[in-house]
């Protein structure tokens, strides 16, 4: 039965943690130019209804390292839903590729591509959800041991896709997630009542930026105004001008804090060059994980038999560790 991933919903923490452990094992052989190709004679459709660059070039590349063939195409050629039906895109691409990367304005568009389609879908960002991005965004706070009960990570700027899919993950991962935005820019109010729901973590959501930001351990900020949304451009940039990570806001959080921005950054908006580029920054680093994360994830969707042998393994050296002391 095939696997999507449109969401962080029916994931547990342990699929979490275990996609982070194969992530790390990914990073490694890259870091040590190992040849990984699990992947040798599939091919990976990438459907592309919005403008990318991070992710049309990690999955891209990461593809092409495990072994694989990315085939991207762009909404001109394609016509999701004019020149194309969703169903019939989706039918189609099942018969010549072995998973389908989407990045959608529509939400109901990624939804309608996994029901039909016969291959693993996965959300490479819509209009609600932005998961993959999310997934990096956690992975890095991992290895920099920034995630867990207590970390407290302040999303400062619009309830958006991106902010979205942090509260889903606060649903499965403990931490204290708060954001700031201004009234009627929260975020999904379901998913803020699902994710609190499971009791796993602490969720705010507040209007002062600064309150959020106080004894944080990660300041998060996105774009004011996002694809599709350019008409609002100049409200936008009125209302959210007190919501700029800055020298000052920075300061006002722990002194350890690490800022992160999703990218494409409007700088001298949302944030400035100043801690963009400080010392303080690990929004590279994060950049940069899009890439091993989402192959560790297509690894998972395409070859769940290499992906289980790895945890398999994984478990019986520590069990034969702890045997022996």
């Amino acid at each position: 039965m095939k696997s999507d991933f449109l969401s962080f919903e029916n994931h547990s923490r342990e699929d979490v943690y275990a996609l982070f452990a194969f992530t790390d094992y990914l990073k490694i052989l890259r870091a040590r130019n190992k040849i990984y190709q699990p992947l040798q004679g599939k091919s990976v459709a990438m459907l592309f209804e919005k403008p990318s660059l991070r992710t049309r070039a990690s999955f891209e590349v990461g593809i092409h390292q495990l072994g694989g063939y990315a085939m991207p195409l762009s909404n001109e050629t394609v016509g999701i839903g004019t020149r194309e039906s969703v169903s019939d895109i989706a039918n189609l691409l099942s018969r010549y590729n072995d998973a389908l990367v989407a990045r959608t304005f529509s939400h109901a568009v990624v939804e309608e591509l996994a029901k039909v389609a016969t291959i693993p879908v996965v959300n490479a960002l819509t209009d609600r959800l932005h998961p993959c991005q999310v997934l990096a965004d956690a992975y890095t706070l991992y290895e920099k041991n920034k995630l867990g009960e207590g970390v407290k990570i302040a999303f400062i700027g619009d309830g958006n896709n991106v902010a979205n899919s942090w509260i889903e993950l606060a649903g499965i991962l403990p931490m204290h997630f708060v954001i700031a935005c201004p009234e009627g820019y929260d975020p999904d109010p379901n998913i803020v009542a699902v994710a609190s729901a499971n009791r796993e973590s602490t969720i705010e959501v507040v209007r002062d930026p600064f309150d959020a930001v106080r004894n944080a351990d990660v300041l998060y900020s996105d774009v004011w105004t996002s694809m599709g949304q350019e008409s609002e451009y100049e409200k936008r940039l009125q209302l959210f001008s007190r919501y700029q990570i800055n020298a000052k806001l920075l300061h006002a959080a722990k002194e350890d804090a690490v800022v992160m921005h999703c990218l494409p950054a409007h700088r001298g908006e949302e944030i400035t060059d100043e801690v963009i580029d400080g010392s303080q920054s690990i929004v590279w680093d994060e950049a940069e994980n899009r890439l091993h994360a989402q192959k560790a994830l297509i690894v998972k969707l395409l070859s769940p038999a290499e992906y289980n042998d790895f945890h398999l393994t994984r478990r019986l050296k520590t069990a034969a560790q702890n045997a022996h002391g």
